[in-house]
C-alpha cells in the first residue's frame, strides 16, 4: 500500500506556514496515492507551464524515491507537511 510514497517530492515543496488553511480537497487526502494526485492537481494552478513542469517533476521524483516508507505515523506526517507546503507554494505565486 505504501510502497509508492514520496517524501522528497513533497518535502521539496518546503517552507511551512502552519497558520494557513489547506487548499480545498486537502481534507480528502489520507493515502500516498491521494496525496500524489492532489499535489499534481495543485501544480495545475501554478501560473506558468515551466513552474508546473518543475513542481510536477519534483512531486513524481519524491513519490518514487520513498517507495519503502511503511510507518503509518510518518506517512501521515509527510501528508500533512506536503499539503502545507503546496499551500505555501500556491499562495506565494498568487501574490506575485
Amino acid at each position: 500500500m505504501c510502497e509508492h510514497l514520496s517524501a522528497a517530492g513533497r518535502l521539496s515543496l518546503i517552507k511551512l506556514y502552519s497558520d494557513m488553511p489547506p487548499l480545498p480537497g486537502a481534507e480528502m487526502v489520507h493515502t500516498p496515492v491521494q496525496l500524489y494526485r492532489y499535489l499534481l492537481r495543485c501544480c495545475k494552478q501554478l501560473p506558468s507551464p515551466a513552474m508546473q513542469h518543475h513542481y510536477r517533476h519534483a512531486v513524481r521524483q519524491g513519490y518514487n524515491s520513498h517507495a519503502d516508507e511503511d510507518d503509518p505515523v510518518r506517512i501521515q506526517q509527510i501528508i500533512q507537511r506536503a499539503i502545507q507546503d503546496a499551500d505555501w507554494i500556491l499562495n506565494k505565486y498568487k501574490q506575485v
